[in-house]
């Protein structure tokens, strides 16, 4: 009985300091849009080179608190490791350079479109590549971000790019990530030391050209620059930390604040235009979005009815 209690104790501290680290996680996400603003006007180009270069050094000197050199490389010994978070890497690359872009160019509304169907992208993956039930509630809801994707192509009479490449390359990204078991820091540190290289490569030949962010003579953005991977790292480890203690529903759900934070950053702070049709898209998205949200309700309420009728099954 003793054994009991403190293993239910145990488990609502893990489940609070899991929701601590999930809202965390959101509301930094939300929020760093103001930072990567504060590097203009510094190209987003040169930022995304020391991004790619300090997410590695950030990365590596976090997994060596927890881990040895051994630990860390010697997976890479393995046949396929490496190929396989090659292309992890370079779809993590792809997803975060379009939102630096995004971020620093005009576009964190078509960005926070890309947020909002990133989840209902994600559901498609896991039914059409891993049989993963779809329900008619998720079913609804891609139909309705569908519709809504649908109207602004008409509208504008091109592809809303931003916001299909953020949905797609991190949609992706996460399907690939289900084929691996590594430690999310080691993850990391493999996805980020390939591109490092070129990265500091490139760095460094920009630099003595005289095109890099010193020639731009804002010394105090220079010095921010040397964050970015750390800005970048901060939200993704506590993002890793939340998924092993609360529920998917539950980070599911928490999913849309970060988006919903940009797009209000880019509206009323940074003044982005918005008219009625791309309003209207959004109010189709938030529908679909609540018919996905209440299908995750039902299958998660299911599933707890299971294991409390099964108690083995857990």
């Amino acid at each position: 009985m003793k054994e009991n209690v403190v293993s239910n104790k145990n488990s609502g501290s893990e489940y609070r300091e899991g929701i601590i680290c999930v809202l965390a996680c959101q509301l930094i996400w939300g929020v760093l849009p103001v930072y990567w603003q504060a590097l203009v006007p510094i190209p987003s180009w040169i930022i995304i080179l020391y991004r790619m270069t300090t997410m590695f050094v950030f990365s590596y000197l976090a997994a060596r608190i927890r881990y040895s050199r051994e630990e860390i490389f010697r997976p890479l010994r393995e046949k396929g490791v490496l190929a396989r978070y090659l292309l992890a890497g370079l779809l993590l690359t792809a997803n975060w350079s379009t939102y630096i872009w995004a971020m620093t160019t005009g576009h964190m509304v078509q960005a926070s479109i890309g947020y909002y169907i990133e989840p209902l992208v994600i559901c498609l993956f896991g039914a059409v590549f891993f049989k993963e039930k779809l329900t008619k509630y998720n079913a609804a809801a891609m139909i309705l971000a569908l519709a809504a994707l649908t109207i602004m192509l008409l509208h504008f009479r091109q592809i809303p790019g931003v916001a299909l490449g953020l949905a797609l390359t991190w949609a992706c990204y996460s399907a690939l990530k289900k084929t691996t078991d590594r430690p999310p820091l080691i993850e990391l540190v493999y996805e980020t030391m390939v591109y490092a290289v070129f990265a500091v490569m490139a760095i460094v030949y920009i630099e003595a050209k005289g095109i890099g962010a010193l020639s731009y003579g804002v010394p105090g953005k220079y010095a921010l620059l040397y964050l970015s991977g750390l800005m970048t790292l901060i939200p993704i480890a506590l993002f890793g930390s939340a998924a092993k203690k609360v529920e998917l529903f539950v980070i599911g759900l928490t999913q849309y604040i970060s988006p919903s934070i940009t797009l209000l950053l880019g509206i009323f702070a940074y003044k982005e235009p918005i008219d009625r049709v791309q309003l209207v898209s959004f109010a189709i998205i938030w529908i679909g979005l609540v018919f996905f949200s209440y299908g995750e309700y039902r299958t998660h309420k299911e599933s707890s009815k299971d294991k409390a009728g099964n108690p083995a099954a857990s």
